[in-house]
């Protein structure tokens, strides 16, 4: 699936394109960015080839630093929580930002896919968990704002695109590494 962010260009337009992960990618990991390798993270064990099988909410991405140029999540983050006491408290959202911001090479993009209040659509799973708006990611790990540091956060990304599917029941947000 190409995702095109309010624009007519792809998201590999102009750049070079090594490795991709799909989180949450089930048995199929896309490659929004259409890069050359593409690897999947999922919940379950699907043995398959490149498609690690890791908790993202009690453990970090299994891969290397900067080891991504292009991250996806579709219809992933709204089932990370945002708040967690195992036993002590933490925040498993910041944390995979945080993740997310490790694995990126500088200059690396993220791709959110994401249902958004006030569409019903994200309130109907009663595994949606974490319930995201249009200003989550700008205000929360976007310079300027980077108000997650309260919560822990310790990257950067640049707010490159936002928008709503036609739909108008996910949000689309493209982010990139500082």
């Amino acid at each position: 699936m190409q995702i095109i962010c309010g624009t007519d260009r792809k998201m590999s337009e102009t750049r070079t394109n090594t490795n991709s992960l799909d989180l949450g990618c089930g048995v199929k990991p896309r490659n929004p960015f259409e890069c050359e390798n593409s690897y999947g993270l999922d919940l379950r064990d699907l043995e398959i080839e490149n498609v690690v099988q890791a908790d993202v909410v009690l453990d970090p991405i299994p891969f290397d630093d900067s080891f991504f140029d292009g991250i996806s999540a579709f219809d992933f983050i709204e089932h990370i929580p945002r708040a967690l006491y195992a036993p002590g408290l933490r925040f498993p959202f910041v944390e995979l930002m945080n993740e997310i911001h490790r694995c990126l090479k500088k200059g690396g993009r993220f791709v959110s896919f994401t249902p958004c209040y006030p569409s019903p659509v994200a309130f109907q799973d009663p595994n949606h968990v974490n319930i995201i708006t249009q200003a989550t990611f700008p205000n929360y790990f976007c310079v300027p704002a980077l108000w997650a540091k309260m919560y822990g956060f310790k990257g950067k990304f640049k707010l490159e695109k936002q928008n709503w599917n036609k739909e108008k029941t996910h949000l689309i947000t493209l982010l990139s590494k500082k």
